[in-house]
């Protein structure tokens, strides 16, 4: 069974460009799989050496976090869409301004 999967921009040099792909599988875990199969290096973007989701990888089983489902054994149907989401982080914070003339309190 094929589910459609969401890919980020940041990943989607290694899908040719497409922003969205169809892989088959019973659950993420199987996806991924699958995933690795059409697209070679996917995998390795997207899990741990021990088969565990990136810290600063999401993916979403139809907008549910799989953290809190049953991870890469969340269960899929036909139908269901499977996005990957680099988490964000960073950036800078503005310096604070002077504020001449201001009493202080």
């Amino acid at each position: 069974m094929a589910v459609l999967v969401r890919v980020p921009t940041p990943l989607r040099n290694l899908t040719k460009g497409a922003p969205e792909v169809q892989a088959a599988g019973d659950s993420v875990g199987d996806v991924i799989d699958d995933l690795e199969r059409q697209y070679p290096g996917l995998r390795e973007r997207l899990l741990e050496d021990g088969g565990a989701v990136r810290r600063f990888i999401n993916v979403y089983v139809n907008q549910e976090d799989i953290r809190f489902l049953e991870g890469t054994k969340t269960a899929l149907k036909q139908g269901d869409e499977v996005s990957i989401v680099p988490a964000i982080a960073g950036g800078s914070v503005p310096e604070p301004r002077s504020w001449r003339g201001c009493a202080s309190a």
